[in-house]
């Protein structure tokens, strides 16, 4: 008797045993690549351990929501690293959403901040000109990862796609970063156009900012409308750095963690007051001294 599809379908552990090898981690992506993005949200609702879901909420990610609410009623819980920096329209946003699927949202700050005024007590005014990367490990890696830990974070839903380009372009649905977490990336393979589809066909809320030129949004102080026949999913961020493609999330954390640091303790250092030099010695007079 032939084998049929079901019987041909792999397996793999529930949940997953982790850490992964490389060679489960390419029999996990071999699979996953042939499925749709809810497919792969089915999967690793039922597969992989510890599983959040990280969001700016930008478009993706609330495509991911949106689906997570028809697949299943207990979604992986959502983490919001809130930069501080937002645009009020994300904070709107980020309360439409909770109403919207009745989720709670597991907020994350700049490590002994609450308001801005606390970070630039801390850091000075516009930090992120002084020191962008060093910045980027504060406001977004730092409470990222305080949040893994104090969480139990195992795995995280991102928003990332191959067509964004730059790193992304070689993207794959299931990939674990140098510190064992893994990221699970079920719209990989979508272009954006095909997000604009769904957003528009689901009534997906989205940033009131992206009706008004936006056409991706971060921290208000570099995020710009887009230009024309700048056409890029992502014009608009890190606005005047062509270079610059991500936030810290996705770059190599133990070397980010190190330099920013080294950074922060140069910084503490040149602003400590110089020790005063010791005073010479009052000349004592002679009817001082016969006194």
């Amino acid at each position: 008797m032939a084998p049929t599809a079901e019987s041909s379908k792999p397996t793999f552990d529930k949940p997953l045993k982790l850490p992964l090898p490389q060679e489960e981690i390419d029999r996990i992506n071999a699979y996953l690549r042939d499925l749709t993005p809810e497919q792969i949200l089915e999967w690793a609702a039922e597969h992989v351990p510890g599983l959040f879901q990280t969001t700016a909420f930008g478009l993706t990610g609330l495509v991911a929501i949106d689906m997570l609410s028809k697949i299943t009623q207990n979604p992986p819980p959502l983490i919001f690293v809130d930069t501080l920096y937002h645009f009020p329209e994300t904070y709107e946003l980020v309360e439409e959403v909770k109403k919207r699927y009745n989720r709670d949202v597991h907020v994350y700050k700049p490590e002994g901040c609450q308001t801005v005024e606390d970070f630039e007590k801390k850091y000075g005014q516009k930090f992120w000109e002084a020191d962008e990367t060093t910045y980027d490990y504060l406001v977004k890696v730092e409470p990222a990862r305080r949040a893994y830990e104090e969480l139990g974070v195992k795995a995280v839903i991102t928003g990332r796609r191959a067509s964004q380009g730059a790193d992304r372009a070689n993207l794959q649905p299931l990939e674990v970063d140098n510190t064992g977490l893994i990221k699970l990336n079920p719209l990989f393979a979508w272009t954006f156009p095909f997000v604009e589809w769904y957003v528009e066909t689901n009534n997906v809320p989205k940033n009131k900012l992206l009706s008004q030129g936006y056409r991706s949004v971060g921290d208000w102080h570099s995020t710009v409308k887009s230009g024309d026949g700048d056409s890029g999913e992502r014009a608009g961020r890190w606005a005047g750095k062509k270079e610059k493609t991500e936030c810290g999330l996705h770059v190599d954390y133990f070397k980010l963690k190190a330099d920013a640091e080294r950074k922060l303790k140069e910084k503490a250092a040149s602003e400590q007051p110089s020790e005063p030099s010791a005073a010479a010695p009052t000349p004592v007079s002679a009817v001082e001294a016969t006194a």
